[in-house]
C-alpha cells in the first residue's frame, strides 16, 4: 500500500513510498495487520480483478510472480542475453521464466539442492550447477565463449551467492540483487571495480500486479509447479511448522479458508 503524494510516489515508484505498508509483513516498519482476517479494506488503487481463468490458488502467487517480474525489468537485458539466477528457490523459479519472457536465450540456475535445479530445468533453465561439486563461475564462462553471463540476479542474499553471482557476469555485465537474507554481507569490490560491473538492488514490486495477471491468465508463467500443497485453514499451524522446520521440498502451501 503506497500514498501516492510522496516524492517517491510522485516518480513511479511506489515500492519505495515514505509510507509504505505491507499486508501481513512481520518487521515493524512497513507492518499492517489483516492477511488473515475474513475481511481486509484497502484502496481501491491497488486492487485488480481477476480473469475467471487464474484460480485463487493461482492469485496467492502474484505477490511472488510480481517480486521476480520487478527484478527482471529494472535489469538490463541485451537481445538474447545469457542470465545467472544464484538461487532456484520460489522466486528463483519465477525469475527464470521471467527472464526467459524477457528474451534471454541461456539461463543458468545454481542451487546447493539437486531438486531444485531439476525444477529449474523443468521450468526453462537450459543448466543447473551446484556449487557444492561445482565451479560455477568457471562452468558459466565455459558455456558463454568464456566470457561470463551477461546478467546475474541474486535471489539468496548471503555472501557466497552473492560472490558467485558476481564473479558469473563478464566485464561490463549486470547483477541484480534480489535476496536480503543477511543484513550484510562481504563484497569482492575490486571485482566489481575493475571489471565495471553494475550492481542493482530491487525491492519488492512497483505497479507489476496487472502484468502478472496477464502472465498467469496467459499460462507464460506457471506457478502450480510452485505450491507443494493446498490445505484447509485448520491445518494451518501446522504447515507453518513444517516450512520453519525446513522440511526438504516444501515451496509454497496454500491456506483455503
Amino acid at each position: 500500500m503506497y500514498c501516492g503524494d510522496c516524492h517517491f510516489c510522485r516518480r513511479g515508484d511506489i515500492n519505495l513510498c515514505d509510507r509504505r505498508q505491507v499486508l501481513g509483513v512481520s518487521c515493524n516498519e512497513f507492518r499492517r495487520h489483516g492477511a488473515f482476517a475474513e475481511y481486509v479494506a484497502v484502496p481501491e488503487r491497488i486492487a485488480a480483478k481477476l480473469p475467471d481463468s487464474v484460480p485463487f490458488e493461482h492469485a496467492a502467487m502474484i505477490e511472488a510472480v510480481s517480486i521476480a517480474v520487478h527484478a527482471v525489468n529494472l535489469t538490463p537485458i541485451p537481445l538474447a542475453a545469457s542470465a545467472v539466477v544464484v538461487g532456484s528457490g520460489m522466486i528463483g523459479l519465477l525469475a527464470i521464466q521471467a527472464l526467459r519472457l524477457a528474451g534471454c536465450g541461456e539461463v543458468i540456475a545454481v542451487d546447493v539442492d539437486d531438486a531444485k535445479l531439476e525444477m529449474a530445468a523443468r521450468l526453462g533453465a537450459g543448466a543447473g550447477f551446484n556449487p557444492r561439486r561445482t565451479d560455477v563461475p568457471r562452468a558459466v564462462r565455459e558455456r558463454t565463449g568464456g566470457r561470463g553471463a551477461d546478467v546475474a540476479l541474486e535471489v539468496v542474499g548471503a555472501t557466497e551467492p552473492v560472490k558467485t553471482a558476481i564473479a558469473s557476469v563478464r566485464k561490463g555485465g549486470a547483477v541484480t540483487l534480489v535476496g536480503n537474507l543477511s543484513p550484510a554481507v562481504e563484497l569482492p569490490l575490486q571485482m566489481v571495480v575493475t571489471r565495471q560491473i553494475r550492481l542493482q538492488g530491487s525491492c519488492a514490486s512497483s505497479g507489476e500486479y496487472p502484468a502478472c495477471i496477464d502472465l498467469l491468465a496467459r499460462g507464460a508463467i506457471q506457478v502450480q509447479p510452485l505450491i507443494s500443497a493446498v490445505a484447509p485453514l485448520s491445518e494451518g499451524p501446522a504447515w507453518f511448522e513444517r516450512l520453519y522446520n525446513k522440511e526438504p521440498n516444501l515451496m509454497k502451501v496454500i491456506l483455503q479458508p
